[in-house]
């Protein structure tokens, strides 16, 4: 376990060289996720959210893990947020065979919705793997970096919140496909998962030849307490 993140940074092509230097550091712990909604709520904070968010959306690679991480779980606190909203292309994402080579019609298409998606979901992890590889294909490897970066560092912020070896140190995440988006980043296809009281999943993965490889732990209950929260019709 304590070489997950190297794992994941070798597996996602381009990783810059920033990102392989903070995943070294990385430190995995709990989230406060109490402190994280007030920093992000407060306008006097480093963390505030409308600013980090208008952070993210700029063009450079200057974030870095801390307010990655405040980004990626303070979202969970923003009125805007839904864990389940609705993705035509999710299933596009699970079929695509990302090493064949797409057409020039393809890579305009595939950036085209994935643009629309993250405009409307900023954190459509499975639309950033695919812009990211129709950008490349296009020749546009200065933005598809950009990217690239965007994709390497909210998954770091996933990794730092623990280990993902038992309920403990269960990983969190804001919606359930990241969970999917992650462990395919990792090089492995998922096996079949469990839901445990119900706020973890344990998802049992198999490597690229198909061999069993364990599991991984992931942490839902404030994913599904927020949505509850804002859905209370659905309990």
């Amino acid at each position: 376990m304590r070489i997950l993140l190297s794992i994941i940074l070798s597996v996602i092509v381009s990783v810059s060289a920033a990102a392989q230097s903070a995943g070294k550091q990385l430190k995995r712990e709990k989230p406060d996720l109490e402190k994280i909604r007030l920093e992000t709520l407060d306008s006097k904070s480093p963390y505030y959210y409308p600013r980090l968010m208008k952070e993210f959306q700029r063009n450079d690679t200057l974030m870095k893990i801390d307010k990655y991480r405040h980004l990626y779980l303070g979202y969970m606190f923003q009125e805007d947020y839904n864990p389940y909203r609705s993705s035509q292309r999710d299933i596009q994402y699970n079929v695509l065979d990302r090493s064949r080579k797409l057409t020039r019609q393809e890579c305009d298409s595939v950036i085209m919705y994935a643009e629309k998606a993250l405009a409307d979901n900023p954190f459509n992890l499975g639309e950033m793997v695919m812009l990211i590889k129709a950008l490349r294909e296009k020749g546009k490897n200065n933005l598809a970096n950009i990217w690239q970066y965007k994709l390497n560092y909210l998954l770091m912020a996933i990794v730092s919140t623990g280990t993902g070896e038992d309920e403990e140190n269960a990983w969190y995440v804001i919606e359930p496909q990241h969970e999917y988006v992650l462990l395919n980043m990792m090089d492995y296809s998922v096996a079949d998962h469990v839901f445990y009281d119900p706020s973890y999943e344990y998802i049992t993965v198999k490597d690229s030849s198909g061999k069993q490889r364990g599991g991984f732990y992931f942490n839902i209950g404030p994913l599904l307490q927020e949505y509850y929260r804002k859905h209370p019709d659905e309990l």
